[in-house]
């Protein structure tokens, strides 16, 4: 993600999370801390032709990554977009060498709990009324990396997104 991808971002962001969206100063702050030797942070886009059709995010400090975000585009559900975005941030937590990746997830997000699944990722809590407004609870998962060497994702088993470049 660069500094001309925060307004089709921002666009995307208030579709889909209209009442807790990032706002511009969020994505600005987080992608001044994306560069550079002391970078701490990894975001990237999804574009299809000249659209943005998803964007993803991970904070990294020591051995701990955290999801930040993850946005795909509703005509994109279902194609496994979600899932490569997930693996470049996983391959990103790599690189910063994490132990642990952590996320959080709406308990009610059903499908996204399911593809964190798929990539080794375990609930161990809750936040409760984390998501506002609505006061809707968190389901806070965990992969652990440092076990097995590295993310569970084998981004070659992800189908149905020819024509989307993902972009850092």
């Amino acid at each position: 993600m660069r500094w001309w991808d925060i307004d089709p971002v921002l666009e995307l962001e208030k579709d889909l999370f209209p009442d807790d969206a990032w706002s511009r100063g969020m994505f600005w702050s987080e992608l001044a801390h994306s560069r550079g030797p002391e970078a701490t942070r990894r975001y990237v886009v999804a574009v299809e032709g000249e659209r943005l059709v998803g964007y993803a995010g991970l904070a990294a400090a020591g051995d701990l990554g955290d999801v930040q975000t993850i946005a795909v585009t509703r005509d994109q559900w279902g194609t496994g977009l979600g899932a490569r975005l997930l693996t470049e941030l996983l391959r990103a937590a790599t690189a910063f060498e994490c132990a642990e990746v952590m996320l959080e997830c709406r308990v009610d997000n059903v499908r996204a709990q399911k593809l964190y699944e798929r990539f080794g990722f375990e609930a161990i809590g809750f936040r409760r009324g984390y998501y506002q407004p609505g006061n809707v609870d968190a389901l806070v998962m965990r992969l652990n990396t440092a076990s097995d060497g590295g993310p569970a994702a084998d981004p070659t088993s992800v189908q149905g997104t020819q024509g989307t470049e993902i972009n850092g």
